[in-house]
């Protein structure tokens, strides 16, 4: 099942993909939005509405961010050997994670706004991974059994702020930089996310290519971990890393500019696409 957050006519919903529509989930069941679905364990009521008639045309909507209020977005950092390779960095013992605001996010189709602040914006294309059961200490083994579903994210990094010291956030969470979508695929139709592969296009040139299965630290291991520290709810995200051939290590340097299109593509799980504007 394919799970959409969008607006229409100024209100909020989210609804199973049918054909070239959606299915008003939140005003057939009266829930408020994908991240109340998962909460209240609604899923199935909402996959028993996905073979009724669509209630508009996906083309006709705004998609938000696949889940556009979670309580985290955990991010990693580095998590590809050959990033790791050219970033320079020596090997992580752990995840280095961050944290980025649901403020930072648009959804598929609606422009990523490069900030007056800065010139380097950088593309990172990656898996996000939303929790679906809560918990803490969540072992390794029993991870995936905590994952709603699947989507493609596009981790858009300001270089020059990301380096103003050895903490990413200000790189991270400029308003309208990164983006999540188009849609959930949930975890019942991606058995093994290690098996898909990702790519990232810049006006149509490839730029990234990697199959999941070059993450440093897996999924599973990636949930166990935070969830050591942190008590992971239904509706977070974790965004797990991109591949090398980001724009920063290239020579010369890329940078996302106004007029753009910039697309990652997840085998599985689909296309997020949007424009660069300036912001």
């Amino acid at each position: 099942m394919r799970l959409v957050s969008y607006v229409q006519n100024g209100i909020a919903s989210f609804g199973p993909v049918v054909g070239e529509g959606v299915v008003d989930a939140g005003r057939r069941l009266g829930i408020a939005g994908l991240r109340a679905a998962l909460a209240d364990d609604r899923l199935e009521a909402v996959r028993a509405i996905a073979a009724e008639p669509a209630d508009c045309v996906i083309d006709a909507v705004t998609l938000l961010p696949v889940v556009p209020d979670p309580g985290k977005i955990i991010c990693v950092g580095v998590n590809y050997a050959n990033h790791l390779e050219e970033t320079g960095r020596d090997a992580p013992a752990y995840p280095m994670l961050f944290s980025r605001f649901a403020s930072s996010q648009v959804g598929h189709g609606q422009p990523i706004l490069r900030p007056m602040e800065s010139d380097r914006l950088d593309f990172e294309g990656e898996l996000a991974v939303v929790i679906g059961t809560g918990g803490r200490g969540i072992a390794r083994e029993n991870a995936l059994a905590h994952v709603a579903g699947y989507s493609c994210y596009n981790d858009a990094t300001l270089r020059d702020w990301q380096r103003h010291t050895s903490q990413f956030m200000p790189g991270k969470n400029f308003d309208v930089t990164g983006a999540f979508g188009p849609w959930l695929v949930t975890a019942d139709e991606v058995a093994d996310p290690s098996v898909l592969t990702l790519e990232t296009r810049l006006n149509g040139q490839m730029m990234q290519s990697a199959p999941l299965s070059d993450l440093i630290f897996d999924v599973p291991t990636l949930i166990a971990y935070a969830s050591r520290f942190a008590t992971l709810a239904p509706g977070d995200v974790i965004v797990t890393g991109t591949p090398g051939g980001v724009g920063a290590f290239r020579d010369p340097p890329v940078w996302m500019e106004p007029g753009d299109i910039i697309e990652i593509e997840i085998s599985g799980i689909g296309v997020l696409r949007n424009p660069i504007a300036q912001g």
